[in-house]
């Protein structure tokens, strides 16, 4: 007998959830595909051209690296609670995305510090480091990471319209919003050759550039999701500004941890740019979303890397 479908059922194609779909589809790279070979040489240049370049040099350059990679380990883990609970197909096709995307860009940060990282520690004659040692990460980080495990995993316990709030405010506006995009900002511009005093790593800036294009992708879901439990009444967007003001002053801390910066007048940004940056942006977005007549940017505008934000 053959099955009847209910036009619920039905992928909807012109939904916005269904357009990121397929513009993840249509927007593909692979990891394995960008050159680092140039990234390698600058960085040993650098370190052979600098004086007394010691292991704290390097630190100083590679902590971001460290960062960022552990931080697409852990956001791959922790998505996977929101594809149990999501319904709708449109969105379920969206999220297999996601998830594949951020195995990707875990994918990349292994592979440039295995590649890199290491490469450089290997000509210096110094012993490989870890990038999951625990001297990389500040409590800050540690803790607002955790805050966002446990935000994702209430929605198995208790899926309500404030616990998938609470998950897309943690996860999607903040860590990937606002942590992620300015630290790609403030990485892509320190290594893209502004900066004459740092090296540059081209390999690095287009894998930054590439994540980034995907997550403009994965913050514009998010903010849609909860724009439209705002526009149903399900939930007030005062709770979106209580939960992000609850984390912004942990992104802060981790944007400022200048535990490993070198001494002397700082290198490339300048202190508070970022911070600058990352409240600028999550002011931007929650009007996006609280603004009824305000709409959420469409898809080719958040992937692109080239817009001023």
């Amino acid at each position: 007998m053959e099955r009847e479908y209910s036009p619920t059922e039905l992928m909807d194609r012109d939904s916005r959830s269904n357009r990121y779909y397929r513009n993840a589809v249509e927007r593909h790279w692979d990891p394995a595909e960008i050159g680092l070979e140039t990234d390698l040489e600058n960085l040993c240049a650098y370190a052979d051209d600098g004086d007394d370049f010691d292991r704290a040099d390097l630190d100083a350059l590679v902590t971001g690296i460290a960062k960022f990679g552990a931080g697409e380990d852990a956001v791959t883990e922790d998505l996977a609670p929101l594809g149990v609970v999501l319904d709708d197909i449109d969105d379920q096709l969206f999220l297999t995305t996601q998830l594949y995307e951020e195995a990707k860009h875990a994918d990349f940060f292994d592979r440039y510090w295995r590649t890199v990282v290491w490469g450089v520690e290997d000509h210096l004659g110094w012993e490989r480091t870890s990038p999951r040692a625990e001297r990389w990460f500040d409590d800050a980080y540690l803790e607002l990471f955790e805050r966002n495990r446990r935000a994702m995993d209430r929605l198995l316990e208790d899926d309500t319209p404030e616990n998938r709030a609470f998950a897309y405010c943690h996860y999607h506006l903040t860590v990937e919003g606002i942590l992620a995009q300015t630290g790609y900002y403030g990485m892509s511009r320190s290594f893209g050759g502004e900066f004459d005093d740092l090296p540059q790593l081209p390999g690095l800036v287009e894998g930054f550039d590439r994540i980034r294009s995907d997550e403009g992708r994965h913050v514009g879901f998010g903010m849609n999701q909860l724009k439209s439990l705002v526009d149903a009444g399900q939930i007030a967007p005062s709770l979106i500004e209580e939960v992000v003001a609850d984390l912004l002053p942990l992104v802060q801390r981790i944007t400022e941890d200048d535990r490993f910066a070198p001494e002397g007048d700082p290198v490339g940004l300048q202190p508070g740019e970022l911070a600058t940056y990352a409240m600028e942006k999550h002011g931007h977005r929650l009007t996006q979303i609280a603004d009824a007549s305000a709409d959420v940017p469409e898809v080719d505008d958040l992937v692109s890397i080239d817009r001023p934000d």
